[in-house]
């Protein structure tokens, strides 16, 4: 039986979607494409996905690791205006529930440690097997067929959320 540990799930920081809304560049230095939802994309500031209609917006963002190496820029979509965050608080993303997803696992220099595949049916019990490793630092989720970053699994007291 797998030790359940604790970890708190966190979406894209605000201030960087305010930054891409501010400058009107992403992490790249491009502009974000403004579009409008058809339905069903992930969006990383409320981790939900998207219904038709939605105004959207899809840039390149750096998931929060320290410099380095393993430092990449990926597509995700937010939403064009404020949103209030996920609704679930800081739990497993209710709509993302048996969506397969890998978590890769990084060090505290921003290293890939591992990581897993899961189905989406048990992604809590996964997250505790990886986090049971010192080692392991924070894990981002990420899309299976896209592999872009969904969302941040950071300890407690990790400074994951501010990298």
């Amino acid at each position: 039986m797998t030790t359940r540990i604790g970890y708190l799930i966190q979406p894209m920081p605000t201030e960087v979607l305010a930054e891409v809304r501010r400058t009107g560049l992403d992490a790249s230095g491009q502009p974000p494409e403004r579009l409008v939802a058809a339905g069903g994309e992930p969006l990383r500031c409320c981790l939900r996905d998207a219904t038709a209609g939605e105004p959207l917006l899809l840039f390149g963002y750096a998931p929060p690791i320290p410099a380095g190496p393993y430092r990449e820029v990926g597509p995700v979509f937010a939403h064009d205006a404020d949103c209030p965050g996920p609704d679930g608080g800081t739990g497993y993303p209710a709509d993302w529930r048996g969506r397969p997803q890998v978590l890769r696992a990084y060090d505290h220099r921003g290293r890939i440690v591992g990581g897993r595949l899961h189905d989406g049916g048990d992604p809590e019990g996964v997250i505790s097997e990886l986090l049971v490793d010192p080692a392991v630092d924070r894990l981002h989720s990420r899309n299976v067929v896209y592999g872009c970053f969904m969302f941040l699994v950071a300890r407690p007291r990790s400074r994951a959320s501010g990298a």
